[in-house]
């Protein structure tokens, strides 16, 4: 598996447990990089000690702060505008350029859906 399939399968498994997920914002509002495939991404992180090692090791990133969001609000306000705007969800960017898979927002919701399904039986 690769580093950013694990990410990815950590971020699913920890936002479906917690019911939490995190991304940055600082004066500016909430980074959406141009990603390698031309669409513009917004990292979302599963924990916030992930954010925070980012904040820290990253230099584009080094001026932000986390910002957490519930599952609830990330379905209910941050899906519909994201997919409005056409732009996709980074899950648990890692390393020193913060990269990882980048996926729909509805592809999100389904990957962590999956998880919540398993534990609910």
């Amino acid at each position: 598996m690769s580093q950013s399939a694990s990410q990815a399968a950590a971020f699913y498994r920890d936002v479906a447990k917690n019911r939490r997920l995190w991304t940055i914002r600082d004066e500016g509002g909430f980074p959406a990089p141009l990603t390698s495939d031309g669409k513009r991404a917004q990292p979302f992180w599963s924990s916030l000690s992930r954010v925070e090692k980012i904040i820290k090791t990253v230099p584009a990133y080094a001026g932000f702060e986390p910002f957490e969001v519930s599952w609830e609000d990330f379905l209910s306000h941050w899906i519909p505008d994201l997919s409005k705007d056409s732009m996709n969800v980074g899950v648990n960017w890692s390393g020193s350029r913060a990269v990882g898979y980048d996926l729909s927002p509805e592809n999100v919701v389904r990957n962590v859906q999956y998880y919540i399904n398993q534990t609910t039986g």
